[in-house]
């Protein structure tokens, strides 16, 4: 046997040193920082793998190799040289390849191998130096010949220990050119198709890039693409470069030559409209018709061709392996490019593996493939449903690697987060690593656009600018759309609340509230009109806010009890063109207050008086009663009384002034007839509000009448201190009723201005006729 004998590196534990430029070495010694979150290193058959995620600055980020002889800066030509391979994806993803045989690893019989490196990056602003070291066995025993076809280098290595008899073509040994020689040290021959070149010593071939190193069990023979003595053949219409070394020496008597044939397939792809990258490599790229095996995969994961055929994924046509791969394929990368437009390419990094010569020689073979710039156009929908009152707007199709950054509504500029809590924006996930936004926008959003579209109609228009962000580059991207929708016109409504003193009305102004104005009975709600009726109004650019205590103008009320009353606020919304009223808020609230006056529109008096002032101890108000002695309370408690009568019965005056109609009467407890304690009720109603008074024997009002309750020592003394409001005048109003129900016939008592037969009201004149009866003049 003759064998070939080579040293080794034993493995050293290196402190890391941080490099400036190429080579040159800092004299100040970094500590080392162990592998962080996002560096993931892997043992594979034949090379040791170190991947780093895009959460690191990789166009900022490089390797050091480390062994016991210091520290190297893995460049491109040096990564080339000795074995290593560097791969930086657009989506920002980094990967190291290191052979099992590249220039600063530590080998043991070619059984353990121990890769030392350090990473200099840059994350999140700030740069470190990160120590990565790992120790790899393959668990495949090695081929007499391996061929591995990198990205950017070729490496071939035999079995050292050869018979010296077994040779299998006579082409392999050339004993004439190594005869020839002059020297008995190892040289290297390359042979360019059928030309054999003058041999070099293997310090000359070093020199030119080429490494040739000796293990213990392994020759091996590695060299960068494209090199002076390399050459590329067309092998069944597939380009292939190929490197063929014969490497000799003459020890005394005899030559020693190993023949060392490298030849991978450099064909670079192409790309089909259907959505496919196709690959070609010839089936059997050495002397041999058979290939024993096949594996094909994608980012390291080798399956067998049977897997990928049952995706139509790999198929052979004429002795040509053809690999395609779907844009989709699980194992691609995708990345956005954003040049105006937004496009798209995938790129895939693929492994091939075939063995040769029943296992013979094996073939590893590393390509990326990168697909040219395509559109990606994103997805928008108009999701609105007008019934819901709200804009729903979807932007679909987003890549994983595209993100909103903001966006605009008619030119209102809506940063994240959202300070605008009517709008909202869901992210809902898609297939193919894509997502999508949903964005709500209210109708009465202060940023849409409305105008009248017809009489009955408002159009609301809204156009969106999306402004999305593409990482890890940052490059921002617009995406407009337009949409619109059409709704009916309808009358704002107020919240209204109550409280123990009155009702609160309150309403959020909206862009389209112009078309109404507000009005309690005929009277539109202004500021001035709430100080004249003891209403508090506030207006302001967000809402408008009407407080209205109760007994004030504009109030009815309802189911007088001894224990409370409704009372009932309406406010009507009317057209500001036409006045025409379109809808009503109107809001009933309880009330509980000890004294309460009501005068209705069809002439009735309702009384909720308290006689705690003229009754004596020990007497209820239920002996109570008015100036008939015949009308008593519906209802009684304590010194508490209820009456209700119409207002021409029980005794009731009336009395004319200033066009005003005055009912009065008076509250006794039985005996008190003498006595000078009064409970003064009276209605007061204005004469031009009254219809068919007595003509028709029908009483009949606009309005409800005024209503007080006058505790005095006298009949006509001033009012009681202890009153509601200053007279204990309540301005009070009971149900309304319509003009045709019929009220109680009108009949007057004696008064001041004598027994009184009618009234003639003349409606708009103001003119009162009085007339005594015949029999009293």
């Amino acid at each position: 046997m003759c064998s070939l004998q080579a040293h080794r590196h034993s493995p050293a534990h290196m402190a890391c040193f941080f490099y400036f430029g190429v080579v040159s070495l800092l004299s100040a010694l970094v500590t080392c920082q162990p592998a962080p979150d996002g560096v993931h290193m892997e043992c594979h058959e034949r090379y040791f793998m170190i991947a780093v995620d895009r959460s690191f600055d990789a166009a900022q980020a490089h390797f050091e190799a480390v062994d016991r002889t210091g520290v190297y800066v893995i460049t491109e030509s040096h990564a080339a040289k000795c074995g290593y391979s560097i791969t930086v994806l657009p989506s920002g993803y980094m990967e190291l390849r290191a052979s099992y045989f590249s220039c600063h690893t530590a080998n043991q019989g070619d059984q353990v191998f121990t890769f030392s490196f350090n990473l200099l990056a840059k994350r999140n602003g700030s740069e470190a130096v990160y120590a990565l070291n790992e120790t790899c066995s393959p668990l495949l025993a090695w081929s007499p010949r391996e061929v591995t076809c990198e990205v950017n280098y070729m490496e071939v290595s035999v079995r050292s220990e050869l018979s010296c008899t077994a040779r299998t073509q006579m082409d392999d040994w050339n004993l004439k050119s190594a005869h020839s020689s002059s020297t008995s040290d190892w040289q290297v021959m390359f042979q360019m198709h059928e030309e054999q070149l003058a041999p070099m010593s293997l310090s000359d071939a070093h020199g030119r890039g080429y490494v040739f190193e000796l293990t213990d069990g392994r020759l091996v023979f590695r060299t960068p693409y494209e090199q002076p003595h390399s050459f590329v053949t067309m092998v069944n219409g597939v380009p292939v470069e190929v490197v063929h070394a014969t490497l000799f020496s003459r020890q005394s008597w005899f030559v020693v030559m190993v023949d060392l044939l490298a030849a991978c397939s450099v064909y670079e792809g192409t790309f089909e409209d259907n959505g496919y990258v196709v690959y070609e490599t010839p089936e059997a790229l050495y002397p041999s018709p058979d290939v024993t095996a096949m594996l094909v995969g994608l980012n390291s994961e080798l399956l067998e061709r049977s897997v990928f055929a049952e995706k139509g994924a790999i198929e052979i046509k004429k002795d040509i392996v053809q690999v395609r791969i779907p844009f989709h394929m699980e194992g691609g990368h995708r990345k956005s490019f954003v040049s105006g437009q937004l496009y798209e390419f995938y790129t895939f990094h693929l492994h091939l593996e075939q063995l040769f010569e029943k296992k013979a020689t094996r073939l590893r073979l590393h390509r990326i493939l990168a697909t040219p710039l395509r559109r990606h156009p994103l997805l928008t929908q108009n999701q609105t449903v007008v019934e819901e009152h709200m804009f729903t707007v979807y932007l679909g199709n987003v890549p994983d690697d595209v993100e909103l950054l903001s966006f605009q509504l008619n030119g209102h500029e809506m940063p994240q987060p959202f300070a605008n809590t009517s709008l909202y924006v869901e992210t809902t996930v898609q297939a193919n690593n894509e997502h999508g936004y949903t964005l709500n926008v209210p109708f009465d959003d202060p940023a849409i656009m409305q105008e009248f579209w017809d009489i009955q109609s408002v159009k609301h228009s809204l156009d969106i600018s999306y402004t999305l962000r593409v990482l890890p580059e940052n490059k921002l991207y617009c995406q407009t759309v337009s949409v619109s929708a059409l709704t009916d016109v309808y009358p704002p409504v107020m919240d209204a609340v109550c409280s123990e003193t009155g009702i609160t009305f309150r309403l959020d102004h909206r862009p389209l509230n112009f078309l109404w104005f507000f009005s309690v009975g005929s009277d539109m709600v202004t500021s001035e009109l709430a100080a004249q009726r003891g209403y508090r109004m506030s207006n302001d650019s967000r809402s408008l806010q009407l407080i209205v205590p109760v007994f004030t103008q504009g109030f009815q009320y309802a189911e007088i009890t001894l224990k409370g009353f409704l009372g009932t606020f309406e406010i009507l919304v009317r057209e500001t063109e036409t006045s025409a009223v379109q809808s009503s808020i109107t809001k009933t609230c309880p009330f509980a207050f000890s004294e309460v006056i009501a005068c209705s529109m069809d002439g009735r008096m309702t009384v909720l008086a308290d006689l705690a002032f003229i009754t004596p101890s020990g007497v209820t108000s239920s002996t109570s009663n008015l100036l008939d002695v015949y009308c008593g309370p519906t209802e009684a408690d304590g010194t508490k009384a209820l009456f209700s009568f119409p207002l021409n019965s029980c005794g009731s005056e009336v009395k004319i002034d200033n066009n005003k109609v005055h009912y009065r009467n008076e509250i006794f407890y039985n005996g008190s007839e003498h006595s000078n304690e009064r409970v003064v009720v009276q209605c007061t109603y204005p004469l031009d509000g009254l219809h068919r008074l007595f003509s028709m024997h029908k009483f009949e009002s606009d309005n409800p009448g005024s209503g007080s309750i006058i505790h005095s020592k006298q009949p006509t003394a001033a009012p009681h201190p202890r009153t509601i409001q200053t007279t204990t005048r309540l301005q009070a109003r009971a149900p309304t009723t319509s003009r045709t129900s019929r009220g109680p016939d009108v009949k007057l008592p004696a008064s001041q201005h004598g027994n009184v037969r009618y009234i003639k009201v003349l409606r708009g004149k103001s003119y009162l006729d009085v007339r005594q009866s015949p029999l009293e003049r």
